[in-house]
């Protein structure tokens, strides 16, 4: 008989993630239990779905599975998260139970990496400012006599922090472009650096020699407000930092600061909290492009989550080997 296959997300929040023919395929892989989403897991439809559950597809605005919900899915033997962390809604008692999870992080990466190499080549040729400066004088007075300054991509440098699977698309992404590649990342020592064809350097060197500087670390305990107040005053003039990773790495008041002095620039897509109230200078200052976290998967950019779900599911079926696991240990380190 084939195994049960249910849905837990917000469909409000993961549109296209699963259209009709990934949803054609999974039925083919096991049988469909009810084809809306769980919103919760406290109800009476939820027990009765759990119940017939062996694989449960999970994305963002899943409920968090713990000890009761298991005890609802006896069957239930393999997770598959269609987008990137687990770490909000996986149990310790997920693991205990046996029961293995996968996710599409991969996926997810693939959106931001792209973002960040428009930024990455936006920043360095300053076109922001260009499109301010156009937008405000509506002649090129301004405008020429920046072109003549050191800016543009040609001999630039270019810091990643974090050798995440962001971070090393982002390096990839960048190898045709002939920038010099500086990271930093504690786990990552020179050898492995060099097959990556970047240069491992300390945080600090980081950013002074850096003319951009773009975030891949983890949210963790270490690494909150690792981009401080010293370490941006390290930056040099007309340097531009990039976050699309998470907020928390960067101590925002320190950044504001140091913003409002107009000597940086900043491309923001994450910030702490997730949404800055509405006083924020982040808003208005002019040296800053602020976007709502868009860099991940947005629109059709979503199925890739729901393919790779859907590819591990039929390794799963195979007996094949998982591809993107998440094992317990990797919890940790994870963003």
């Amino acid at each position: 008989m084939k195994p049960g296959i249910a849905f837990a997300m917000d469909p409000a929040r993961t549109g296209h993630v699963l259209p009709p023919d990934l949803l054609a395929r999974l039925a083919t892989l096991g049988r469909i239990v009810d084809p809306v989403p769980l919103e919760r897991f406290d109800d009476a439809r939820a027990r009765s779905v759990l119940a017939a559950t062996e694989i449960l597809v999970t994305g963002w605005g899943c409920p968090t599975i713990d000890a009761a919900v298991l005890g609802l899915a006896p069957h239930l033997r393999l997770v598959a998260h269609a987008a990137g962390t687990v770490k909000h809604f996986i149990g310790e008692e997920v693991y205990a139970a046996g029961i293995r999870v996968t996710h599409a992080a991969e996926a997810n990466a693939v959106p931001v990496a792209e973002f960040t190499l428009a930024a990455i080549l936006f920043a360095a040729k300053q076109v922001f400012r260009f499109h301010r400066l156009y937008r405000e004088d509506r002649h090129r007075g301004r405008i020429d006599a920046l072109k003549g300054q050191p800016i543009g991509n040609y001999r630039k440098t270019v810091g990643i922090v974090g050798a995440s699977r962001i971070g090393r698309r982002v390096v990839a992404l960048l190898q045709p472009f002939g920038f010099t590649m500086l990271l930093y990342d504690p786990h990552v020592d020179a050898a492995e650096a060099a097959l990556l064809g970047v240069e491992a350097v300390p945080l600090g060197q980081l950013m002074a020699r850096s003319d951009v500087v773009s975030l891949h670390a983890p949210a963790l305990p270490a690494t909150q407000h690792m981009i401080s107040g010293p370490m941006l005053a390290r930056l040099s003039d007309g340097a531009t930092l990039i976050n699309t990773a998470r907020g928390i790495i960067v101590d925002e008041e320190a950044l504001i600061a140091e913003l409002r002095t107009g000597r940086i620039s900043a491309i923001i897509d994450v910030t702490e909290p997730e949404v800055p109230p509405p006083t924020s200078p982040l808003y208005d200052l002019p040296n800053v492009f602020l976007t709502p976290h868009i860099a991940g998967a947005v629109g059709t950019e979503r199925t890739r989550l729901g393919e790779m779900a859907v590819d591990e599911i039929a390794r799963f079926r195979a007996g094949e080997p998982l591809l993107y696991e998440v094992h317990p240990t990797l919890l940790e380190r994870l963003a």
